[in-house]
């Protein structure tokens, strides 16, 4: 018997076919190794490779970025216990999630608005990206989350970020940015897990009530980062899903609105990264693997 909720095969089934959809399924299934960004802003990556090597962790390192490193065997607690993660110059984050801050490119002295940012793997990303000098507002409207991703900030040494305890779709128009990262809060169908679980239905978290909920959020988010763009700037719309209703629907619905033009990735898009096939030419929606989460990507531009 399938694992996957009967609603969200049918779902699966009707955008992607039954092929495609067991594909996915076998993606769930897999138990992912532990993958690390090394943290430029504190360290350098012969360093981390140095002392990864010491502690006994092998590790192979990723065609598309120099900084990202997959551990062989280590178990996340194990990193944790190490100096590199204390300090600050290793962040823990999933392949998948690397990819959606370097599509936006962030720049030395770009205003840059994170709109969803905790725990701040991405934001710290970008951050390091531009060699600590961007200038990113972060925002977090849960205070607890909030805190989480100013402890995070501090520890990776991203001192030009400014945090905001404040949901970021009452954001003051006052505001505007040359680039807006928006990874929007989602069903995460991208990332269900089913490993070790002996009744994936109660353990996935996903319902149609999460869906519906995640889109009309999205919905709100990606008006209000329009209003929010300086004309001729950059918006990066992520989520961890695979659903066209989170991510296709989403973009063609502010496409039609005549004020965003999409930017296509396939140009700029990694090498070796597994792909489900998209209803908007030039999005791009990553398979969940045995190295990779579910995610989708797109990029627009303000006219």
């Amino acid at each position: 018997m399938s694992r996957i909720p009967d609603f969200l095969r049918a779902l699966l089934e009707e955008q992607y076919g039954p092929a495609q959809t067991e594909q996915i399924e076998q993606g769930y299934l897999c138990r992912r190794p532990v993958t690390l960004r090394v943290n430029t802003l504190k360290s350098d990556v012969p360093r981390v490779r140095t002392a990864l090597a010491d502690a006994g962790i092998s590790f192979r390192t990723v065609p598309w970025s120099y900084e990202a490193l997959i551990l062989e065997q280590a178990l996340e607690n194990e990193v944790q216990k190490l100096p590199l993660y204390a300090d600050g110059e290793i962040y823990l984050q999933s392949l998948s999630s690397m990819i959606p801050p370097l599509l936006l490119e962030p720049g030395e002295k770009e205003c840059i608005l994170d709109m969803a940012a905790a725990p701040g793997g991405k934001t710290t990303q970008m951050a390091a990206l531009s060699g600590g000098l961007a200038q990113i507002t972060a925002c977090e409207k849960n205070p607890v989350r909030s805190q989480r991703l100013q402890y995070n900030l501090k520890k990776q040494g991203a001192s030009r970020v400014v945090v905001m305890t404040q949901d970021a779709r009452k954001l003051d128009p006052f505001f505007s940015f040359d680039k807006i990262l928006l990874d929007a809060p989602c069903s995460g169908s991208g990332t269900l897990c089913f490993q070790g679980a002996d009744d994936g239905r109660q353990r996935s978290g996903f319902s149609q009530e999460l869906l519906e909920r995640s889109v009309k959020t999205q919905a709100q988010l990606l008006q209000k980062a329009l209003e929010l763009l300086k004309p001729g700037g950059i918006l990066l719309y992520s989520t961890c899903s695979i659903l066209a209703a989170e991510n296709e629907h989403n973009i063609q619905k502010l496409l039609s609105r005549k004020k965003v033009t999409l930017i296509p990735l396939d140009p700029f898009l990694p090498e070796g990264i597994p792909l489900l096939p998209v209803q908007l030419e030039g999005t791009c929606c990553i398979r969940p693997t045995d190295l990779y989460e579910g995610f989708f990507v797109a990029k627009l531009q303000k006219r």
